[in-house]
């Protein structure tokens, strides 16, 4: 693996810069990371984070939509943006000849949008449209029901979207508004990972983030949140399968959990040799798509599985899951599938650091939500230093039937799978 050497500056208006600095790279990913997602919002913005990303390309005081789409191209870069429950990011990947264009855009489209009111009568459309197409998208909605379930009335169960009545009061000064709570220097971090000069890098944001001061009003950090709430969510609908969603509680970002959660995950259903894979899929032909995942935010966590399955075969598959969940739970894991189990996600995560992007990414989450750089030497670590017996550990909350929620949507029979829960 490749020395890399990694950078952390304040600029002189309070923006954190961070870089991951890999020799002999020529590629440099670059991301503008704000402290805001769906999860700050309050009910009636629900979905104003991700409606502000989407602004953001439509013309800034110096650029037309076209004109911002058209400079990535030319150079041959990849831009980008995307909001989550806990942040919103944007971001580019260009040779690193081409690296203060990316960050100069970026800075430009973050922090000069001119939010037209007729373009933002036209993107409430478009994002009203993304929002319904949840609802023709079995595998998105069943999650999105599945986080309201587990969640309840924690803000972590909002949808990223927001609703299409929210979306449709949104005007240029609310969301200028909103941008001056969330959008100031004490909630950006600007993360570059590849090749570069760190020195050159920060004098670059220097000059594109001047004038950006801290935030008027800034965000109240998400509540903890432990357990998940007991329940079964439905909506049925004339298709062609039964898509069926679990949560079960999981463990926050940094504690040193994540890692054995992380080994069995791969273990139980997050690889094509895991156990639901080879009985649900292999053994007993119920589905195509099976898998596990666990995941992390900052005040909470929790582990899900998916399948889709012929609605007549539904209460088969849920049984079948069901089962499997009992038997890790009571018989643990054999010492064949730990070993294989840590190996593929040190494999796994190794692989992944051949890409920029993928380093931006991990360097990004960890600075912006929880405030410290964790370093790929430190993940291997935490992946090296999981134990047989920390898998054990893990598994009477990740497996906990008590606290668990189920979300099933399609031609389903609601009563024959709550009976078996």
């Amino acid at each position: 693996m490749r020395e890399v050497m990694y950078f952390d500056r304040r600029l002189t208006n309070g923006i954190r810069v961070v870089g991951q600095h890999i020799p002999g790279f020529s590629s440099a990913a670059v991301g503008l990371w704000v402290r805001t997602g769906s999860a700050n919002e309050t009910l009636n913005e629900g979905g104003i984070s991700h409606f502000i990303e989407h602004m953001v390309f439509k013309g800034t005081g110096k650029r037309s939509a076209a004109q911002i789409a058209a400079e990535m191209d030319d150079v041959g870069g990849i831009l980008n943006a995307f909001t989550s429950k806990e942040c919103t990011c944007y971001h580019a990947k260009v040779v690193s000849s081409d690296l203060e264009k990316a960050l100069e855009l970026i800075c430009d489209i973050a922090f000069h949008s001119v939010l037209d009111p007729d373009e933002l009568k036209k993107e409430q459309g478009v994002v009203i449209e993304e929002i319904n197409m949840v609802e023709d998208t079995p595998d998105d909605l069943v999650h999105e029901l599945l986080s309201e379930a587990y969640f309840g009335d924690h803000p972590l169960a909002r949808p990223i979207l927001g609703t299409a009545e929210t979306v449709s009061f949104f005007s240029p000064a609310a969301l200028r508004d909103y941008m001056a709570r969330r959008y100031g220097a004490d909630a950006i971090t600007i993360v570059v990972a590849g090749g570069f000069d760190f020195d050159a890098f920060c004098a670059m944001a220097e000059r594109y983030t001047e004038g950006c001061i801290p935030s008027n009003a800034p965000a109240a950090a998400v509540p903890r949140f432990d357990l998940g709430f007991k329940s079964f969510v439905y909506k049925v609908k004339p298709i062609e399968q039964a898509h069926i969603a679990m949560a079960m509680p999981g463990y926050t970002m940094g504690v040193s959990e994540v890692y054995a959660t992380a080994v069995f995950n791969n273990i139980f259903g997050g690889s094509m040799s895991s156990r639901l894979f080879q009985v649900i899929r292999e053994e007993m032909g119920l589905a195509y798509d099976v898998y596990s995942h666990p995941s992390s935010y900052s005040a909470a966590g929790c582990y899900n599985l998916y399948t889709a399955v012929n609605p007549k075969r539904a209460k088969d598959a849920l049984g079948a899951i069901l089962d499997q969940i009992d038997l890790a739970r009571k018989h643990g894991i054999t010492k064949e599938e730990f070993n294989r189990g840590k190996n593929q996600l040190r494999g796994n995560y190794i692989l992944g650091l051949e890409s920029t992007t993928s380093r931006m990414n991990a360097l990004g989450k960890n600075v912006a939500l929880l405030g410290h750089i964790k370093t790929a030497e430190d993940s291997i670590a935490g992946i090296e230093a999981v134990t047989y017996d920390d898998v054990h550990r893990i598994l009477e909350r990740v497996l906990d039937r008590e606290h668990m929620a189920v979300s099933a949507v399609g031609n389903v029979k609601p009563d024959e799978l709550k009976a078996l829960l």
